[in-house]
């Protein structure tokens, strides 16, 4: 029998190694700006097309390399960063393995200029699909610029496993942001499409940060330090009260190299115990400095991975180093039993009586009366006597108003045969007069005992089905039209969401069109939408948008709908009138699920007879 194992060729071995290294756009992005960072360069620029489908290119003025180095650098496993298996366990530098270049040159087209520092040209090489087509000496400035074009065009099934344009360019910044936070002190420029996103001068850490993700941070922000013998911890945390709903702001840089890791989340999350909601998470961005020799960054092809010798005395670390954030700057609360009060408060003596102030009225004081004789007697009352002595008349027809409650549910209504299939009949057939009960709970006496509405719940309800229903028909929501348009800047991440959320934004009707990048102008809210920083609600719109990611197009509806519920319902501590009650009560028993909340709730309980009796026994 022949022999039947035979060695791969090159190509076909770099296409098998893409395919681990590069996933998408983001990825050949990632690998081409921390060779420029391990260049040694001060100024990175990225230039995309077409979310990175046509076009990568990455500029940066590093070291540039020889005729030789450019040459070679495109083969397997051929690298500057690591020369013994010993070096391994001493990497300082983002790259070591040698498999980025190589794979992404067997899956595009890419093109590659270098010069080195003092050589009088530079060489130029030109390589599609494994395969060299042209190396020649060229005119070109230090550094070295590498252009990747028509990703995966050799690949097409590779090539239509690609998402959205918005879906890819978000991975796309994703990459950017955490080289750019891990290197503060270099410049980076990013182009999308001939147009500028970002322009990123080298600064602090902190502006770094402010510049990336807006100047809301500035104010969000908390110092974090903490040296040890295992490691060093430095960076940032957020606010509790600036945690948001879903993962996005959470950044761990392990000797400045980007690391996901579900162990030291944990820790920092341990950190914010009471702090924040259950499911709300904070953001951070946390260094660690730590031995090489502590830690492997050799288990993963995208490298995002490590192990660490000692993760238990590390986690310990973190989490302490967060806490004393947290406590340094009275964000949690402190107990000491040394400090004197504050506020002397003198005792009365024995038999001793407060008397309350008193407040002068004149009844008789009239504005309208030009010969009031004195300036004593002008007071907020009436000069007329009969008005003096009759004035429960004036408020005759308000008080009848008040008093007048209409019948819970009109008998002839739409709404009564609703209600007769979801709840009780008795509820249909009870008239009654509603009370609010502290600003939180509608409360309605009916035949078997108390029924308790939650209103905020209820309203909810209300308006989730009345989106939702909005949504599938494709109307619009009536609008009330800004006076004066209010300009909302939003990071690049955000923008990009924004983008594709307009269509469904105007659908609930909100007006809002793009003003410059990264900027949206507001021209129109929700007739209905209640006082508030409008910000904040776009804010939490796009948090909620972003649980979208991965769902079909009936489970979108469903978030949006909900989102939108939420913000404009009616919150716990508004006082209700009696006609408002009414609504609700009629529009949620005309609800298909009127006693469940879109969050699985209770929207209302009702309390028998039986029971309240039990409570007297």
């Amino acid at each position: 029998m022949p022999d039947i194992i035979q060695l791969l060729p090159d190509s076909v071995a770099n296409q098998i190694a893409a395919g681990e290294v590069v996933q998408r756009p983001a990825s050949a992005v990632k690998e081409l700006m921390e060779n420029a960072i391990d260049s040694g360069a001060s100024h990175i620029k990225l230039i995309i097309k077409d979310a990175g489908k046509s076009l990568i290119q990455v500029i940066d003025n590093g070291c540039g390399m020889s005729e030789t180095d450019a040459r070679i650098c495109f083969e397997r496993h051929a690298t500057s960063k690591i020369k013994e298996a010993n070096d391994l366990f001493r990497i300082r530098t983002m790259g070591f393995r040698g498999e980025a270049l190589a794979s992404i040159a067997a899956i595009a087209q890419v093109e590659l200029k270098t010069k080195r520092i003092g050589d009088e040209v530079g060489t130029s090489i030109l390589i599609e699909g494994s395969s060299v087509k042209s190396q020649e000496s060229c005119s070109c400035a230090e550094g070295t610029s590498i252009s990747v074009k028509n990703l995966f065009f050799n690949v097409p099934a590779r090539r239509n496993f690609l998402k959205s344009n918005p879906v890819e360019t978000n991975h796309i910044l994703d990459e950017f942001y955490r080289v750019a936070i891990a290197f503060p002190n270099i410049a980076f420029d990013l182009f999308h499409n001939d147009q500028e996103e970002y322009i990123l001068p080298p600064s602090q850490l902190k502006q770094r940060i402010i510049n990336l993700f807006g100047s809301q941070f500035n104010q969000r922000l908390l110092t974090v330090e903490l040296e040890s013998t295992i490691c060093n911890i430095t960076g940032f945390i957020g606010k509790p009260e600036a945690a948001k709903k879903t993962r996005g702001e959470q950044y761990f840089f392990v000797n400045k190299r980007f690391i996901k890791h579900a162990y030291l989340n944990h820790a920092v999350i341990g950190a914010f115990e009471e702090l924040i909601s259950a499911n709300s998470f904070p953001s951070y961005f946390l260094f660690i400095e730590t031995d090489p020799q502590n830690i492997d960054v050799n288990i993963h092809p995208t490298k995002t991975e490590i192990k660490f010798l000692d993760e238990k005395h590390i986690y310990a670390i973190l989490k302490s180093a967060v806490k004393q954030s947290l406590g340094k700057f009275s964000i949690t609360p402190s107990i000491d039993f040394e400090v004197e009060q504050s506020v002397n408060i003198m005792p009365l003596r024995k038999g001793e009586t407060v008397n309350p102030p008193t407040i002068k009225i004149n009844p008789d004081y009239n504005p309208f009366n030009q010969n009031t004789p004195n300036e004593s007697s002008r007071s907020n009352g009436f000069s007329n006597n009969s008005l003096k002595n009759n004035w429960e008349k004036l408020y005759s027809n308000q008080v009848d108003t008040a008093n007048h409650i209409p019948d819970f549910i009109p008998t002839n209504s739409p709404v009564q045969q609703t209600i007769s299939l979801n709840v009780n009949p008795e509820i249909s057939q009870q008239k009654s007069q509603l009370i609010q009960l502290h600003k939180k709970f509608i409360v309605s006496p009916v035949k078997s005992g108390i029924m308790l509405i939650d209103q905020q719940l209820a309203h909810e309800r209300i308006l989730y089905e009345y989106f939702l229903e909005l949504i599938v028909q494709q109307e619009s929501y009536p609008q009330q039209r800004q006076l004066f348009p209010q300009l909302i800047e939003l990071s690049a991440m955000d923008a990009v969401l924004m983008k594709e959320m307009i269509p469904d934004i105007k659908m609930m009707g909100f007006d809002l069109d793009e003003f410059g990048p990264g900027s949206f102008v507001v021209n129109g809210i929700p007739a209905d939408l209640p006082n508030g920083n409008i910000n904040q609600i776009v804010e939490c719109l796009i948090e909620d948008y972003k649980l979208t990611k991965g769902v079909n197009e009936d489970a979108k509806k469903n978030i949006l709908a909900k989102s939108f519920a939420k913000n404009m319902a009616i919150k716990h501590g508004k006082v209700l009138q009696a006609e408002e009650m009414n609504s609700i009560i009629d529009r949620l028993f005309a609800c298909k699920q009127p006693t469940i909340s879109i969050e699985g709730k209770n929207t209302l309980i009702i309390l028998q007879v039986d029971e309240l009796e039990k409570k007297f026994k």
